[in-house]
């Protein structure tokens, strides 16, 4: 076997395999879409393509007032636009302090920062519930922004304090010869060359609100305030025992597809902020 067969013959093998993997990563996806085109007992056939496909799962999602989904929808963006926001706000400059100034304790402040995400979210339920009463947070769909921090912020920090650290220190010597101040160093110096860890760390604390269901279930009980995974599950038919299959998988297919449209439009981002932690000249 010559060298050129060989290297056709792992090629076959490789995009087989890639195949495979693709097809059993986005089978579940396809799957919910066909389910929620289907209606009636069509639901529980194992067809891959349903005979009369119909929208409306989809149309009553929108169209039911005990179960306002698209309300529901705006407060899950809201509330995953304001944590990406504070946590790049707090996670920059938690980043440039933690990884360019020298002080004492500054290791063992970072490994803290990271143990608070190792923490299960029922360790702080209690607690965080008697802070969200006494500051009035409780059952206002921004007031979930708080609670969403901690698992957001942790990793945010963490990511961006390493990419921060390999940075080369001409830029910011630089700057201060310049007379530039702290913040002036971070908004016109590091910002501009850390965009790519911006973009994966604001995406990851994007995906972690968006999906976030205990906390939205435990400090939103208006129902008007509820975010969609709270949402989703509290998705009833006509009658209390039936489950409405299509129109929770017309929901599910809903919520994912913002984040499938982030993904694919960040992509290149994401692998730089993933492979980069250094600027390239």
């Amino acid at each position: 076997m010559n060298l050129s067969t060989q290297r056709l013959l792992g090629n076959i093998g490789l995009y087989t395999l890639v195949v495979l993997i693709s097809l059993f990563c986005l089978f579940p996806f396809y799957f919910a879409i066909v389910t929620s085109l289907k209606q009636g007992t069509e639901l529980f056939s194992t067809s891959l393509w349903p005979d009369a496909p119909t929208l409306k799962n989809y149309i009553s999602l929108f169209t039911v007032p005990e179960q306002p989904f698209g309300r529901h929808i705006f407060n899950s963006l809201g509330v995953s636009f304001l944590v990406v926001v504070a946590s790049l706000l707090l996670g920059v400059t938690a980043a440039y302090a933690l990884g360019r100034i020298q002080f004492k304790g500054r290791g063992l402040l970072l490994l803290c920062v990271l143990a608070v995400s190792m923490f299960p979210q029922v360790a702080v339920l209690s607690g965080m519930f008697e802070l969200m009463q006494t500051i009035g947070f409780y059952n206002h769909w921004w007031g979930l922004t708080l609670p969403y921090m901690i698992f957001t912020l942790p990793f945010t920090v963490w990511v961006l304090t390493t990419f921060v650290r390999d940075l080369p220190k001409e830029l910011e010597e630089a700057a201060i010869m310049d007379g530039c101040t702290p913040w002036g160093i971070i908004t016109k110096v590091f910002l501009p060359v850390m965009w790519p860890a911006l973009v994966t760390t604001g995406l990851l604390a994007f995906i972690a609100a968006w999906n976030e269901f205990l906390f939205a279930l435990t400090f939103v009980l208006n129902n008007t305030d509820r975010t969609v995974p709270v949402s989703i599950s509290l998705i009833s038919g006509a009658d209390k025992y039936e489950i409405p299959w299509g129109k929770i998988m017309a929901a599910s297919v809903l919520v994912t597809l913002p984040l499938i449209v982030l993904v694919l439009a960040f992509q290149r981002k994401i692998v730089g902020g993933l492979t980069s932690g250094a600027v390239k000249g």
